[in-house]
């Protein structure tokens, strides 16, 4: 019997993680999605100076800032849960190829942390899932 309970307090405590890992990458794409669709031509700050190095063109920038909210929201429901992980992969490794290729190894080893997350929550699924 102590063997039953202690299995699903471990079910229950990978469900928690993985419920606190879907909330905070589905804030976090939706918060930064959203700053990166309201930036300007000619705005200054680190995140300007960050779309700089990245040399997106205006349609490019729009575009990805609308699939990085697109990829939050699709982790929320456990139907959507693994296109919205996969998408977010994609996003990553767009990032990643574009700091590559504007020579910023720094930035482009910084993001396979981030990258790391969605293969995480595709490795634990969603907590409401059957």
């Amino acid at each position: 019997m102590a063997n039953f309970e202690s299995e699903i307090q471990t079910i229950m405590f990978i469900r928690m993680i993985s419920g606190s890992l879907i909330l905070f990458s589905a804030i976090m794409g939706t918060k930064h999605g959203w700053s990166l669709l309201n930036i300007k031509p000619g705005h200054a700050g680190p995140v300007a100076d960050l779309l700089l190095t990245l040399n997106l063109s205006q349609p490019t920038l729009k575009l990805f800032s609308i699939l990085t909210i697109l990829g939050g929201f699709l982790l929320l429901p456990p139907q959507t849960f693994l296109a919205g992980n996969l998408l977010n992969i994609c996003l990553f490794l767009f990032l990643i190829i574009r700091f590559l290729i504007a020579g910023d190894i720094k930035h482009a080893l910084s993001e396979i942390s981030f990258l790391l997350v969605p293969v995480v929550l595709i490795f634990l699924k969603h907590p409401l899932a059957g």
